[in-house]
């Protein structure tokens, strides 16, 4: 293929694989697009080498440690991108193909962002490949047929935090970065908003996508609250595991809840005159309570055919929506509590039923 240049990378391509995420950054101030958009497609092709089936969990491992060196600065005279290009590119779809493809110039546009943005992307890269990297260490490979947990409570936690709290402090500093003043508060208590801001994302994630995990073998659901509950992983895969683990689903929901709370409060201390910062935080914030409002609602959450996704007329309603109410602190606080007024109520009957 043609080498990419930094408009392919940053524009159609960056819209092809980001999806429902690109929606968020298209509405960014421009000089946060760039670094953000090139982070996102750094992790991306971290995550497709993650997710490579194909080649054994090993070799993945090799490849995403290489290509956090890559990122962090090392300098190995194209022999890792021409690898990639060879042996991981070929295996992908369309879309994934191309972006491994052009992994060289990608690298080429991270050194040519200013200084404190290029460390920033590292850092973030490297968080968010150290997540991918507990993946491949902590879960048996999947075709094996076998089915290992986190253990507690504080692995989830720290697992959250690698693979979307991070983002919310990457986020926080882009911000501060490159809209300095925009937020109003104590800059330690927003971040720390920022990072629930992302574990609310990524625990959401976690309890849509739970069936799906299972069966490659990845319980999130932590050990600890299993044997409580009297579960085994393996036991979720059972036709009545929903409403044997529906406890545990209303004990993570309400873990979640809590979070999204402070990602509202996070959304807020944008003034309403940034309005498009504030769009790109209301949107993933609506987005995910409703999709927990699917799942408290869903008396199959753990059967991967009957996902509690939101059907993609929602998802635009939901940013036609918000354009209108983003100057609002009333209404969009309104909307959110609403929301998770009615996902605490749904679980406070169904621990009735």
């Amino acid at each position: 293929m043609p080498t990419p240049n930094r408009a392919f990378l940053l524009g159609p391509l960056l819209k092809r694989v980001s999806r429902s995420f690109y929606l968020t950054l298209r509405v960014l101030p421009a000089g946060m697009h760039d670094p953000v958009g090139l982070a996102y497609l750094l992790a991306r092709a971290a995550d497709t080498i993650a997710d490579t089936t194909l080649i054994a969990p090993e070799q993945r491992l090799q490849l995403l440690l290489a290509l956090r060196a890559q990122v962090s600065g090392a300098d190995d005279g194209g022999v890792f991108v021409r690898r990639l290009a060879a042996d991981v590119a070929p295996r992908q779809i369309s879309d994934e193909k191309v972006l491994l493809e052009s992994l060289g110039p990608a690298l080429a546009v991270l050194a040519q962002l200013s200084e404190a943005d290029r460390v920033a992307v590292r850092d973030i890269v490297s968080t968010l490949s150290t997540g991918m990297e507990f993946d491949l260490r902590t879960f048996p490979d999947e075709h094996s047929g076998r089915i290992a947990a986190l253990r507690d409570d504080e692995e989830l936690d720290r697992y959250t935090y690698l693979v979307a709290g991070c983002v919310g402090e990457f986020w926080t500093r882009m911000t501060d970065a490159h809209v300095p003043g925009t937020f109003d508060g104590e800059q330690a208590s927003v971040m720390a908003r920022g990072i629930r801001f992302g574990k609310a994302l990524q625990m959401t994630n976690i309890l849509r996508d739970c069936g799906k995990d299972l069966r490659i073998g990845r319980c999130y659901l932590p050990a600890t609250m299993l044997a409580h509950a009297g579960l085994t992983p393996a036991e979720l895969l059972l036709p009545d595991a929903s409403r044997r683990a529906r406890p545990l689903l209303r004990a993570l929901v309400e873990r979640t809840l809590a979070h999204f709370r402070a990602a509202v409060d996070y959304m807020l201390a944008i003034p309403p005159t940034s309005l498009r910062l504030r769009l790109a935080c209301a949107w993933p914030i609506l987005i995910g309570l409703e999709t927990l409002r699917l799942l408290v609602n869903n008396d199959a959450w753990l059967d991967p055919a009957r996902v509690s996704k939101l059907p993609r007329g929602r998802v635009y309603r939901i940013v036609a929506y918000s354009s209108l109410a983003a100057p609002s602190n009333r209404l969009l606080r309104g909307w959110a509590e609403r929301l998770i007024a009615e996902i605490d109520a749904r679980l406070e009957a169904r621990a009735i039923d």
